[in-house]
């Protein structure tokens, strides 16, 4: 027995759901269904004695009549395909006339296979079977292949598509009322066109591969540039306070979009009370192809946890004072710069890292968890300093907090017997780089499917150059000044309440920390290699 890939399946499923309508109205009105029957004599008469007693309405229809014939939509189809083939845009141009060509040719054929009479008697001259409407067909041809087209064509702002649709749609019902009021076609013909012009749409297009029917559609790149698909469009997620000149800023994204063959961004602030999730799902829900996000570490980590295993890719701007994930990702610090190596880049999958802990609910960070001293110089930077000063207020809020007081944890890496020591700090990282290149965390990679785990322990302030040198030179013994671990699971719990933080934002005290990696969650948007 023969198995169709999933994608064929899919499109021959679309193709008979599409033709369905047709297929029952067509057997209904060649079987003569009673209910159907009496439903279109009815209207039929009632159209009928209305036109003889208001002449002057039936002038005006007849005018209307000559006016919206199928001529005249199969005309507009073939000036929208010699403008799109201008464009360049071949296969739309190809699909265009396909679809008007069977439309012409299919309304034909089963006027000739059901011989359908039309009613009597007739307010005005038609020649030829009833069913299905010619008028009714082509005009809904028109509108839906103009429906495909616009959102295609690049250039083609929203606001115009909607100038030109509206009117199209109010075509499609002028013209078939057209042909019920002239008492010349039957209701069920008129559905007959509509179904006919379905089924026609639908089978084209899935042979252009248009539309990817039932399944989701396909994700755009500005590689889809040949005008057959929509450009794609981005979100960007703003941090408003992180951004110096707002206005200058914009200007610039919406340029380096535009010159890459994106549609108008997205656009959306964090707000005091949410520094980003509101905003990513408002982007999924917008099926972004790409999101950008400009704003601290809290605000990146934020949008990343919200479009983990989306598909979506996720573009960092560095735009606050530590930006540790963009300069893990090798993304320079220059706006201009940036932007040209994540739109120019590449997508590469990185690992997220889930963690829960007391009074803390289930989140994700993207670069480094800690407990103890560095989530304390973290909390006590002063966030005016930090505006002055960018990340050396850390400096001083080191200085600040060199004798934070040792703490006692236990520390569980995956299914391993726990160890216990007593600590000043321990970090848990996705990826190793701090701001000044220094490597907390040497062998930490985004998307090694491990987590890194550095325990920091010097027991007298006299003994904190001994662990810095062992970090700068990034010297792998381990005593007990600085112990390093990896695993996919580890678990942290205190004996006391002590400071947390996850990816630079203090998250308050508290004796335990728990993260589990999460490989290749995220898509990110990275500079080529070299």
């Amino acid at each position: 027995m023969s198995h169709h890939p999933p994608t064929t399946v899919g499109r021959a499923l679309t193709v008979v759901l599409g033709a369905l309508p047709f297929t029952v109205i067509t057997l209904l009105v060649a079987g003569g269904w009673p209910p159907l029957q009496r439903w279109d004599e009815s209207t039929a008469a009632r159209a009928a004695a209305y036109g003889a007693s208001h002449e002057s309405v039936v002038d005006v229809w007849q005018v209307v009549g000559a006016v919206v014939l199928p001529w005249t939509s199969r005309a507009v189809l073939v000036v929208v395909a010699a403008y799109l083939w201008h464009r360049r845009a071949r296969l739309l141009t190809v699909w265009l006339l396909t679809s008007a060509v069977a439309e012409l040719v299919l309304v034909q054929v089963f006027r000739v296979l059901v011989e359908r009479p039309r009613p009597v008697p007739m307010l005005a001259e038609a020649e030829g079977f009833s069913y299905p409407s010619g008028h009714a067909t082509a005009a809904f041809v028109m509108a839906g292949a103009l429906g495909v087209v616009l959102p295609s064509v690049r250039g083609w702002r929203r606001r115009f598509r909607l100038l030109v649709l509206v009117p199209v749609i109010a075509v499609v019902w002028i013209a078939s009322a057209d042909r019920i009021a002239l008492n010349v076609q039957f209701v069920s013909d008129v559905l007959g066109g509509w179904a006919l012009g379905l089924a026609i749409l639908t089978a084209t297009s899935i042979g252009f591969g248009l539309r990817p029917g039932l399944r989701r559609r396909r994700r755009r790149t500005p590689s889809d540039g040949d005008g057959t698909t929509t450009p794609p469009r981005a979100a960007v997620i703003v941090n408003p306070i992180k951004v110096g000149d707002g206005v200058a800023f914009r200007r610039k994204v919406t340029r380096a979009l535009a010159v890459r063959g994106f549609d108008d961004p997205l656009w959306l602030e964090t707000r005091v009370d949410d520094a980003g999730n509101a905003m990513a799902k408002r982007a999924i829900e917008n099926e972004s192809d790409l999101v950008l996000v400009a704003g601290g570490d809290g605000t990146v980590r934020v949008v990343c946890a919200a479009l983990a295993y989306t598909g979506i890719p996720v573009g960092v701007i560095p735009a606050g004072t530590g930006n540790l994930l963009a300069r893990n990702l090798h993304i320079p610090l220059d706006l201009d710069d940036a932007l040209e190596r994540i739109l120019e880049g590449r997508e590469r999958r990185i690992d997220l890292v889930k963690v829960h802990g007391d009074e803390l609910d289930t989140d994700r960070f993207a670069v480094m968890a800690g407990l103890g001293l560095d989530a304390a110089i973290i909390s006590g930077a002063p966030p005016h300093l930090k505006a002055q000063i960018g990340w050396t207020a850390y400096l001083v809020s080191a200085a600040k907090n060199i004798n934070h007081p040792s703490v006692r944890v236990q520390l569980t890496l995956d299914d391993e017997e726990p160890i216990e020591r007593r600590v000043r700090t321990v970090v848990i990282g996705n990826v190793g780089m701090l701001q000044a290149n220094i490597p907390l965390l040497p062998d930490a990679r985004p998307d090694d499917g491990l987590l890194d785990v550095v325990v920091i322990a010097p027991r007298r302030v006299t003994q904190w150059p001994i662990v810095l040198w062992r970090l700068m030179t990034r010297t792998n013994r381990t005593d007990m000044y600085l112990e390093r671990f990896t695993g996919r699971k580890v678990e942290i719990t205190a004996a006391v309440d002590v400071q947390r933080q996850l990816d630079g934002d203090p998250i308050g005290p508290g004796r335990s920390l728990t993260a589990e990696i999460e490989p290749g969650a995220l898509l990110a948007r990275v500079p080529k290699r070299r």
